[in-house]
Order: C-alpha cells, then sequence, then structure tokens
C-alpha cells in the first residue's frame, strides 16, 4: 500500500499541566475515513490532588471514541450515564442534535497515583445522521474480539478484520484495530477499507520497508495490503479507517456539522446552558475566547 503521507502531530495544552499528541484533524490531511480528530494521551502519571479532570463540556454533530491502555476514566454526561471507562473498552458517545459529558478521575482513585494512556477520536456523522438523539454505549473488554494472526494479537475494536467483527455499532464504514507486534514480527494487512490510516504509538515499525516512527501517523495509498514489521523492540499500532466522509466538515472547538449556522446555534445554546445538564455537575467550560463566526472558516 506504502505511505501516502506522514503526520507527526501537534502537542496540544487542555489544562492542569495535561498534554495531548493532536494527528487530526491537520492542515494536509483533514479525516481518515470518518475520523477527523486522533488525540493520543499520556502514558501520564496522575499524582493525587493533579487536575486532569475534564469539565463538563457540550458536542454535536460526532460520536467520541475512547479507548485506554492504561489507567481509569469515569465518564459522566447528559443522558444520565455515568461510566468508568476501562483499559481495552470501547466507550462510544454519539453527540448527535447534542449531548454534556466531563471525563474525570474515579473517586476510588482519589488518594493513589495511576497512569492514564489512551486515545481518543471522534466520527464525524454522516451528513443524514448528524442530528440523530445522542447515545453512549459502553462496549467493554471482554466483549471485543481478538485475533491472532501468525504472531500477531489483533483487537478489532470497530468494524471488521480477519474474520472478526466488533460489536460496536456505528452510523457509517468504521475500522479500528489495536496490534501488537512482537520484536521482529511482522503483519500483512489486507486493505481492509477505502481509507486507512496506521499509528506507531510505543516503538518504531517499518510499512512495506519504510520506518514509522512512534508518535507518527502513516496516511496509507488506497487499495493495496501493506506489510507491518516490528524493529528490536515490541511494537503497538493502531489501524484507523472507514469509507470516507460524505462531503466536507466544518470544526470549531468541540462542535462539527455540514453547516456553520449550526455550529453558531451550538454556540449559542452553549452560552445559555441550554444543551442539558449532567446530573450533579456544576461546573462547566466556557466558550472560547475567540469565537466562531458562521461567515468565516469555522475550522
Amino acid at each position: 500500500m506504502g505511505i501516502a503521507m506522514r503526520l507527526a502531530g501537534q502537542p496540544k495544552d487542555l489544562g492542569g499541566g495535561f498534554t495531548v499528541r493532536r494527528l487530526l484533524p491537520a492542515a494536509r490531511q483533514r479525516s481518515v475515513g470518518p475520523f477527523l480528530f486522533f488525540d493520543h494521551f499520556g502514558p501520564v502519571r496522575v499524582e493525587p490532588g493533579a487536575s486532569h479532570d475534564v469539565r463538563p463540556h457540550p458536542h454535536i454533530g460526532l460520536a467520541t471514541v475512547t479507548y485506554l491502555f492504561s489507567g481509569a476514566i469515569l465518564h459522566r454526561d447528559s443522558l444520565g450515564s455515568v461510566q468508568e471507562i476501562e483499559p481495552g473498552a470501547i466507550n462510544w458517545m454519539t453527540a448527535g442534535r447534542g449531548i454534556v459529558h466531563s471525563e474525570r478521575r474515579p473517586p476510588r482513585l482519589d488518594h493513589q497515583p495511576y497512569v492514564n494512556h489512551g486515545i481518543q477520536l471522534w466520527a464525524a456523522l454522516p451528513r443524514d445522521r448528524e442530528e440523530v438523539e445522542p447515545a453512549f454505549v459502553h462496549t467493554p473488554a471482554s466483549a471485543i474480539p481478538h485475533v491472532q494472526v501468525d504472531a500477531a494479537s489483533v483487537r478489532v475494536l470497530v468494524g471488521e478484520a480477519f474474520g472478526a467483527v466488533s460489536p460496536v455499532a456505528t452510523l457509517s464504514s468504521a475500522l479500528y484495530l489495536d496490534v501488537e507486534l512482537p520484536a521482529g514480527a511482522s503483519l500483512d494487512l489486507p486493505a481492509l477499507a477505502q481509507e486507512m490510516a496506521v499509528y506507531a504509538v510505543d516503538a518504531r515499525v517499518q510499512l512495506d520497508g519504510q520506518t514509522l516512527d512512534p508518535g507518527e501517523l502513516a496516511v496509507l495509498e488506497p487499495g493495496n495490503a501493506t506489510s507491518l514489521r516490528a524493529g528490536a523492540d515490541a511494537a503497538r499500532m493502531m489501524v484507523v479507517g472507514g469509507d470516507a466522509l460524505d462531503g466536507p466538515r466544518h470544526i470549531w472547538w468541540n462542535f462539527v456539522s455540514t453547516r456553520k449556522e449550526r455550529i453558531a446555534l451550538a454556540a449559542q445554546q452553549w452560552e445559555a446552558q441550554a444543551m442539558g445538564q449532567i446530573p450533579g455537575e456544576q461546573e462547566w467550560i466556557p466558550l472560547p475566547a475567540h469565537r466562531f463566526r458562521d461567515t468565516g472558516s469555522g475550522s
């Protein structure tokens, strides 16, 4: 398949010293399949008293996809969902016409350090499903299919691969794999989706003989199989993809839409605190100081 483009990502400070590496959206690559947002966070040691909580904030027009390698996050939302996110599980929150959620330290970990490490994606909802009813679905780690392909360990988080089908329901074609290779081992990766990319999580890997450094996202040339090979160290890779988006999207703050006026309306609703409340939460993140203008680019 070969590498069409490499993205190294940009550091983004989410507050309280919590920095993520943001791979998508990028100036040269806005999305891969339905995924138009890719944050890799950690590994970060969370000490007692550290302020890594993400206070209540809204979303429209997208689904958040949260996956942990280690640690824990307590998800709460305006639907009344309360779920501790565990390593290996897939947590799919469909924002649709609007949802509010928070991501905090679980109370059971208030007085002990732990390491948070994971990835959060956003998937754009199809144009005709942008305003669906919001929903949250937690698929436990035990329900995620695991396939051994020669020496490679593959967890099929979303979509279908190597004869396994994920139980995670989506509104559009999507692919999300967690691949682990022992040192020196390889995996032949078929063209499983119209658009695909491979992310090197923790070690250098080879894609068709080209080196991909840890923290790099390789957007693949479509249509052909590619060979993944670990180097001197065991390597973990995430594969993302799916059908191309059904049109451009505007992204501003936590809002995604095909229509700029819809983002402007969501901003007004959030400022008026008219997008829903999370039971028991009093805090909320205000709109950015640089406000959205529906006559501008909005992205």
